[in-house]
Formats: structure tokens, sequence, C-alpha cells
């Protein structure tokens, strides 16, 4: 099974890393986050991935053609120009980035890709969040519901603490970071049938806009409720965040 990940918008709230490298490839822990996304995928046995790319899309395309000699040792014979490879540390990944227009919403970059899925059931999630999401039970939770679409569902804990306070204005708890009674959010991680590409119409639509809704309104949508870790890599802070669980070796996504 192929995994579409979705890498080409501009990472606007990110800019301060941005500004000279697609999201997707900002690093945690000396790896582009788009690396370890893949990695999570790999632990499931997928290894072929399409990249939809936009925004700086050369600079993924530059860093899978470079992958192999990078993560290599090897030796530069400079008399007549030949390389030697040593103790190749690549990964065993069929990897397609394709240039899915610069101004392209979410839904339409999907549309483009399709030559590339063909008529078989992929996986698809977006190039900046990270998760201990166990793929094949979305796979099996899927298969068993039946339908085009299922999407995994999150529900966050709140990023301030919050009081109780009574009525005479005595604080009676404080809970850290309390999970939002209720409010369950996308996070990504589809598994999706290939009749999905006849919900999306256009570059201009966001994946998440009309083509759900039209998506929902046949009735054709499930949800994995995953109750682990999930973040997303919004903002500098998120950046740090994730950096620091990996340098404590806490990093909860890694399982490889």
């Amino acid at each position: 099974m192929k995994a579409v990940i979705l890498a080409g918008g501009f990472g606007t709230r990110l800019s301060e890393a941005t500004n000279l490298i697609p999201k997707p490839m900002v690093e945690i822990g000396g790896k582009p986050i788009l690396w370890h996304i893949m990695k999570i995928y790999e632990k499931y046995g997928v290894k072929e991935f399409i990249i939809c790319g936009g925004y700086k899309q050369y600079v993924i395309k530059e860093y899978f053609v470079n992958y192999f000699q990078h993560n290599s040792d090897l030796t530069v014979d400079l008399s007549n120009n030949t390389v030697s490879i040593h103790n190749n540390k690549s990964e065993d990944w069929k990897v397609t980035i394709v240039d899915t227009g610069l101004n392209t919403m979410t839904g339409g970059r999907i549309k483009r890709i399709q030559e590339y899925v063909g008529d078989e059931q992929f996986l698809l999630t977006y190039g900046d969040g990270v998760s201990n999401i166990n793929i094949e039970k979305t796979v099996d939770a899927h298969n068993k519901s039946g339908k085009v679409l299922s999407l995994t569902a999150y529900q966050p804990s709140g990023r301030l603490g919050v009081l109780k306070i009574s009525e005479e204005n005595v604080v009676d708890a404080f809970i850290e970071k309390p999970e939002e009674s209720g409010s369950w959010i996308n996070a990504g991680f589809f598994v999706c049938n290939p009749e999905i590409f006849k919900y999306l119409h256009g570059d201009q639509e966001m994946f998440e806009r009309e083509p759900m809704q039209r998506i929902i309104a046949d009735n054709q949508m499930a949800a994995f409720k995953h109750s682990g870790f999930w973040k997303p890599m919004d903002t500098l802070r998120d950046n740090v965040e994730l950096n620091d669980l990996w340098d404590k070796a806490e990093a909860p996504w890694k399982s490889w």
C-alpha cells in the first residue's frame, strides 16, 4: 500500500524556518519531520511514498536524490571522478515526488496524484505531524467500516491550565492540561479508497472543506479514534518541543 503525504503548503506559521525550506523539511533531531513520518509508516510495511510537493518542492527532490550518498560512507577518487559506496545506510523506500502546484489547495494536490495511486486503496497524511498511531489498526477499522474515507480523530489536551472556581471565588481545582470534553479534531492519518477521487473537483478546493462535506453527505466517512500521542508542528514552539522530546530519547512516535 502506498502512503501519500501532503507537503506543498507555505508553512507560514513556521516562517522562521520555512523562508528557505518547505515545512516538511524542518528538522527534528537532525532529520526532516517528513522522514520521521515516513519511518512511522515503514514500521507497518509501507515503503512506497507519493509526496505532494509545492512550495520549494525542489528541496524535497534534492534531499531524496542525494539521500543514498548522504546516508552512506563513501570514497571519492578525484583522479578518475568515481565514487565508491560503503556501509549503505539508506532506506528501502520508493519515493515519488510530484509538483502539485504552488498555490494548489489540499484537495487539488490529492487529485493531481491520482495517476500514481491508480485503483488502489492508499494512506494519506499531512507532512507536519507525528504520532504513535497504529497504522495497521487504522486500515483494519477502515475496511470494517466499508466507507470511502477514514480519518484519525484525536482529542487534544489544552495548552493552558484551567481553574475551577466556586461561586465564592475560591479555587477548587487546577487542571494543568484538561481534555477538551467531547471535542475531537482531524489528526490526519487517513485511509482512502480510490473512489475518493470522484469527490475532488479542482485545485482550489481544500480537502477538509467541500470534498469532506460531500463525503459526509454520502455517509462515506468513518473515524478512527486515537488516544495516544499526536502532535503537529505548526509553530517554532512546536518544533522546539518535538526536538526536546527527541533529544531526551522520549519521542513517543519513534518505534524504529
